[in-house]
């Protein structure tokens, strides 16, 4: 089941007398969060629109309308805010991290169970499934196309081929 709603970053701290509040990104970075004309804040996914936003030291600052003091920022202090997953369309070949975790991941060629995607770790260079099978054995699998074949999170599977060595039990 897809969230329509996403994690995207918290509301760490307050910034100036304006109502100004500093968000720590939950997402690729504070630009992209700063993209939105609304997010939604904590679990009743509030609706807030956003008057104005700008990046300082990768963090975002942010100043919601109808949040014009000290105090009514303060009181947002530690909340979660999520991005609607309908106010962004995706590249072809890219996903929310969301819609990958807990995918059951097997081999291309031989149909071998290697877990579930249980984290995306993000390294700069390519992205990194951390797998988990039942048993609690992690194995790190680069997302690159020599090794990820296939990704049908509508499906619920992703397919690998690990190249020779990646997995220390490969032949």
């Amino acid at each position: 089941m897809r969230k329509q709603y996403l994690e995207i970053g918290k509301i760490v701290t307050v910034h100036g007398l304006g109502g100004i509040v500093k968000v720590q990104p939950w997402c690729d970075d504070a630009e992209f969060l700063c993209e939105f004309e609304v997010l939604y804040c904590g679990r009743q996914y509030v609706p807030m629109e956003i008057q104005r936003a700008s990046v300082q030291k990768n963090m975002a600052l942010v100043k919601f309308k109808g949040v014009d003091t000290v105090e009514q920022a303060q009181a947002l202090r530690n909340s979660i805010l999520y991005m609607d997953r309908n106010d962004v369309e995706l590249e072809e070949g890219t996903y929310f991290i969301q819609d990958l975790i807990g995918l059951k991941v097997s081999d291309a060629d031989t149909g071998a169970d290697y877990g579930k995607i249980a984290d995306v770790l993000q390294t700069g260079a390519n992205d990194v499934y951390l797998l988990r099978d039942d048993s609690g054995k992690e194995r790190l699998v680069p997302v690159i196309p020599d090794v990820v074949t296939e990704i049908e999170p509508e499906q619920g599977y992703v397919k690998i081929r690990p190249l020779k060595g990646l997995f220390d039990d490969a032949d």
